[in-house]
């Protein structure tokens, strides 16, 4: 975090003319804490000091699924042996869980419960499948394929692939056609209530719905994870945050169909480094407020991240008539290339076949600053604070943005936006009342010059 910028503007800060000085004050107190905001990552290597299961000092016991029968074709039904396999891991100290390379196993939807002797590596080198048949899916687990609970103290990690077979479960979306019932399908992977769990180097792909959801969960780390599914694959979400806190996101590598990352209610202690996102909806807080519910997000900061050809780029979406809060967020150091909407805060958000009434109660949505925001976009509208006339947007904080569109001009467009800039401001903001047009030009632009997060060479909702 760059201090410089944040005493430099303290000291240059003018009254404007006109404006009570204790107005200034509150600038000033809302830049501090939006400056000072981040997420411990001190703790990481006690939380998760787990040696590597080669190591030949770990004292490790293997659980292979192959000593369970596993079989690894890619036709015959593994999920016996895995669940067999995890018992005995999940009882036994020390233990790995291996899924080893070159083979396919196909499992079908399983709960992988805790709470499990101590320092549990699961080790996934091979690929396993999922059953590609909705009609043939567990109706007693409607939303779930691999779902892990009730760990600490775990390390997911390999070189291996976890593939939700997602094709017939996306052509029979209504999003793909109006004439398909609406309805939920499973999400690949998910993590709920644990704590102290590390995940590094997978590759998940094509799931059914939501790739990666982490639930109910505290003290998580993400790293070097790919996600990709096609561009078009409905409600295909990467990785999806939601009751959780202090959850670090970094060198991860996302493309689906809907957010490359989503954060929903109850969360809180978010970081996200060094994210590509594209093909998606961009990178997403929300939605939050559906059925007239509460949402409450708080201490989020995007650092460094690279948005291709997405539909948008960092993005915080509201229903009309729900109630909470989105406060002391951050995107910083972002870089967009054809993004439609790079900036944009949407409080009319409304993802149905039927129209959204409107209504008067709206999420409150407060202290977001974007920092070091550049690129290109396909919208006329580069910016858009689309917010309540009932419950508006406030201190919001703009610094150092330029963004441009190809073959046009481009707009800021507000509805109840308030706020103030510094810094280059383009497009221009004026639109965001309170804007403050004395502010200093300081040059903090540190230009996000991330083609892809760097990958090691050895590792491979609430919508429907």
């Amino acid at each position: 975090m760059d201090k410089l910028f944040l005493v430099s503007f303290l000291i240059l800060l003018k009254v404007t003319s006109g404006v009570a000085g204790n107005m200034q004050d509150d600038k000033i107190r809302i830049l501090g804490e939006l400056e000072e905001l981040d997420i411990a990552e001190e703790n990481e290597e006690e939380i998760l000091d787990i040696p590597s299961w080669t190591s030949e000092h770990g004292g490790k016991v293997l659980v292979n699924v192959d000593s369970f029968g596993a079989i690894g074709d890619g036709v015959s039904d593994d999920t016996q042996a895995f669940r067999n396999a995890w018992d005995t891991a999940c009882s036994t100290p020390k233990s790995v869980l291996l899924v080893p390379p070159g083979r396919q196993y196909l499992v079908n939807a399983t709960r992988f419960k805790g709470p499990c002797a101590d320092k549990l590596i699961i080790q996934i080198d091979g690929t396993v499948i999922a059953p590609d048949e909705p009609k043939n899916w567990d109706p007693n687990l409607p939303r779930l394929w691999l779902d892990f609970s009730k760990l600490n103290r775990v390390n997911f990690q390999g070189n291996g692939v976890i593939d939700g077979s997602g094709s017939k479960w996306w052509a029979s979306s209504c999003k793909k056609n109006k004439t398909n019932p609406c309805r939920g399908a499973p999400s690949a992977l998910t993590i709920d209530s644990s704590s102290a769990v590390k995940v590094k180097g997978l590759t998940i792909q094509n799931s059914q719905q939501m790739h990666f959801v982490i639930s109910r969960c505290d003290s998580v780390r993400i790293s070097q994870v790919q996600v990709s599914a096609p561009g078009d694959s409905p409600n295909t979400d990467g990785i999806h945050i939601s009751e959780s806190t202090n959850i670090v996101l970094q060198d991860c590598k996302i493309g689906t169909g809907d957010d490359c990352i989503s954060i929903v209610n109850a969360s809180s202690a978010i970081k996200m480094k060094r994210i590509y996102c594209g093909p998606g909806h961009g990178i997403s807080i929300g939605s939050l407020g559906k059925d007239n519910s509460t949402g409450i997000v708080t201490k989020v900061v995007l650092d460094t991240a690279f948005l291709k050809e997405t539909t948008n780029g960092v993005r915080i979406k509201t229903w009309q008539g729900g109630s909470g809060y989105v406060r002391a967020v951050r995107f910083e150091n972002v870089r967009v290339e054809d993004v439609a909407n790079p900036i944009i805060i949407d409080q009319f958000y409304c993802d149905s076949p039927t129209v959204c009434p409107n209504q008067t109660s709206a999420v409150q949505i407060s202290q977001i600053m974007y920092r070091n925001i550049s690129g290109t976009t396909t919208s006329q509208k580069a910016m858009k604070f689309a917010c309540s006339d009932t419950v508006p947007c406030t201190n919001i904080v703009l610094s150092n943005i330029d963004l441009e569109k190809k073959d046009g001009t481009v707009e800021t467009y507000c509805n109840s936006a308030r706020g103030f800039g510094c810094g280059t401001v383009h497009p221009s903001a004026d639109c965001l009342s309170g804007e403050d047009k004395d502010c200093v030009v300081i040059n903090h632009k540190e230009t996000a010059e991330l083609i892809e997060p760097p990958m090691d060479d050895h590792i491979v909702h609430s919508e429907l």
